[in-house]
């Protein structure tokens, strides 16, 4: 019973609405018909009673005269008149007794013949029933009335009356019901499946809309579609549509803002990229004037192109990596070793500039099933924040290796320790869709977005010797095409 249940609660509304509906019509028409059934059967009942009073009443005043004078033939004769005279009865007999129970003549002779007894399974019938006995199984209805002279009883009249014809109307009225009632509760039903197809169309197209939005962008329902702005659902409609607008307008602020912050890191790294770009650039100037000057002194030409090549590859790293990190681009690649081995050469600038040292742990595989852009973006934001955080002469700590099938990325510092405010941002296990209201924290929520948007988490401590431990965990074995603010 619990799994028919469980399976009907699983229909369409526009299925389980008319099969209600169908269920309380014929409810309805059982109850109804119920009624009809026993109001016509008591209103035969009555008809019967009436008619057969008549007939008796009629046939008693006839009759005493002659049962006084035991005149058996007169007898007879009454019972032939009164078979013409009362035909829509449909007397199947009539037996006129004596007071002690002697048959003194009968409309059947043959069957009931005179001085015999009247039987007894007639006279049983009246025992319970009164003077009317109903046999519906067998289409007959019995009477009995007592012929009465001077408040002295005489005799009794005993007869059979059939009622086939009663009960073949009854079976009528209950096939007319039953006909009536199917067609109503089928006109009813498809009505039913109709309109409710009709109101639920809208929730069909919202949830059309909603499942489109799975897999993409989620699109406003077109106005075409929202019916009367006065209605329930096109209320609803425009309230879905002002969600749809302004989720979209997080999503544009989102990713603005996660370009800004991109910007703003690259601006903090400008200088110092500058720096690394002239040093070996001055020293390839050096050497090609040096070549220029001592072209013929074989080893000076091969110490100057040493000292040229060194510069370009010390450039190409910088180009390289600063490229890969702040270019836009479509594409998702996974993440490997020398990504994040990247992010030391861009933020080298910044610990030469603060003479820190950099602690430089890198353990990865050759290569992960992640998006590299969105890792690559929050570890070069904790480091420029941790190398900031850090006094002239401190460390920065950065350690990254694969755990049990879980990438785990450490960055340590040890500067005064993070705002409550930061800690908060980036130790929240569901991410804000909006970024902070104020600018502090900016930098945290993105961290905090970007590694939420690949299935991880950050955590935020504070170290005993001073300082801050940031940790970083995402699960190595899910699909690089996921999607992320960047």
């Amino acid at each position: 019973m619990t799994r028919l249940l469980r399976r009907i609660g699983g229909w369409p509304v526009a299925v389980k609405v008319p099969l209600v509906v169908a269920i309380l019509m014929v409810a309805i028409s059982v109850v109804f018909s119920n009624q009809i059934l026993v109001r016509l059967s008591q209103t035969q009942q009555r008809h019967l009673e009436q008619l057969a009073s008549a007939y008796l009443d009629g046939m008693s005043s006839s009759l005493v005269p002659y049962v006084l004078r035991d005149d058996i033939w007169e007898i007879f004769d009454q019972l032939d008149r009164s078979r013409e005279r009362y035909a829509g009865l449909s007397a199947v007999y009539t037996i006129v007794a004596g007071l002690d129970g002697t048959i003194l003549a009968a409309s059947d002779p043959h069957r009931f013949p005179s001085q015999a007894q009247v039987p007894r399974t007639l006279t049983d019938r009246f025992m319970a029933a009164g003077d009317l006995a109903l046999a519906e199984d067998e289409g007959l209805a019995f009477v009995r009335r007592t012929l009465s002279y001077q408040d002295r009883s005489v005799g009794a009249i005993y007869a059979e009356i059939d009622i086939h014809a009663l009960l073949a109307e009854r079976r009528q009225v209950l096939l007319t019901l039953i006909a009536t009632n199917a067609a109503l509760t089928l006109v009813f039903a498809g009505f039913g499946y109709l309109a409710v197809r009709r109101m639920v169309r809208p929730i069909d197209i919202l949830a059309a809309h909603l499942e489109r939005g799975r897999g993409g962008r989620i699109e406003p329902v077109p106005l075409t579609g929202i019916g009367s702005k006065h209605s329930e659902f096109g209320r609803l409609f425009r309230r879905y549509n002002a969600l749809v607008r302004a989720l979209s307008e997080r999503e544009t602020l989102a990713a603005r803002l996660a370009e800004e912050e991109k910007m703003g890191s690259l601006g903090r790294l400008a200088s110092g990229m500058a720096h690394e770009i002239n040093n070996p650039l001055g020293g390839m100037f050096n050497a090609i004037d040096t070549m220029e000057r001592h072209s013929d002194d074989p080893l000076v030409r091969h110490s100057s192109l040493q000292i040229l090549k060194r510069g370009l590859v010390g450039i190409r790293d910088v180009v390289r990596a600063t490229l890969f990190t702040y270019k836009a681009s479509g594409e998702t690649t996974r993440l490997r070793a020398r990504d994040l081995d990247d992010l030391r050469v861009l933020i080298q600038p910044e610990v030469g500039r603060r003479r820190l040292a950099l602690e430089w742990r890198n353990e990865l595989p050759d290569e992960l099933a992640l998006a590299a852009g969105p890792v690559r973006q929050a570890v070069l934001n904790l480091l420029l924040n941790a190398c900031a955080a850090s006094p002239v002469g401190g460390q920065v700590n950065m350690e990254a290796a694969v755990d049990n099938g879980t990438l785990v990325i450490e960055v340590a510092d040890q500067g005064p320790g993070i705002p409550p405010e930061a800690a908060n941002i980036l130790n929240a296990a569901d991410v804000d869709p909006s970024p902070p209201k104020h600018g502090t924290g900016l930098g945290a929520w993105m961290v905090n977005r970007l590694i939420s948007e690949l299935g991880g988490a950050v955590q935020a401590t504070q170290l005993p010797a001073g300082g801050t431990l940031i940790r970083l965990t995402v699960s190595a074995k899910q699909n690089v095409g996921l999607r992320h603010v960047a």
